[in-house]
């Protein structure tokens, strides 16, 4: 899907557990906003290539390396993120991460919710309606 067929707002969201992924899945939908999910950094870097989000999700450690990985790649296409993880953050995040959104799993659906639609509001300008 891209962003020619819809006005949606698109996020990706990169987690490696299918329950927690489909879950995000719902609630952000529910919302009004598209999801592409994929279960690894590798896929990630795949959909990048040919794909763009308005915001990411990301677990932090992933079976094939850690979000600092995907960092980068993020910060240079100006993709906002939010760390999703078991992990508590961090009392010094890792390189990369410093002003990243970090949320513990698990989380509310209202408190995921209101993270995403406030960076969304504030790199488009624009009021997200929220569906319940």
């Amino acid at each position: 899907m891209s962003r020619a067929i819809t006005d949606q707002p698109r996020c990706l969201v990169v987690e490696d557990q299918t329950l927690i992924a489909l879950s995000i899945e719902t609630y952000l939908e529910e919302a009004g906003i598209a999801v592409a999910s994929v279960g690894s950094l590798a896929k990630a870097r795949t959909w990048l290539e040919t794909n763009t989000a308005d915001i990411a999700i990301v677990d932090f450690m992933l079976q094939d390396g850690s979000a600092t990985e995907l960092a980068g790649e993020f910060n240079r296409r100006a993709i906002p993120f939010v760390i999703y993880s078991g992990y508590p953050p961090h009392q010094s995040p890792p390189s990369g991460l410093q002003s990243v959104p970090w949320l513990e799993k698990p989380t509310s659906r209202d408190a995921l919710l209101k993270v995403v639609l406030k960076i969304l509001m504030a790199v488009s300008g624009q009021v997200l309606p929220l569906h319940s």
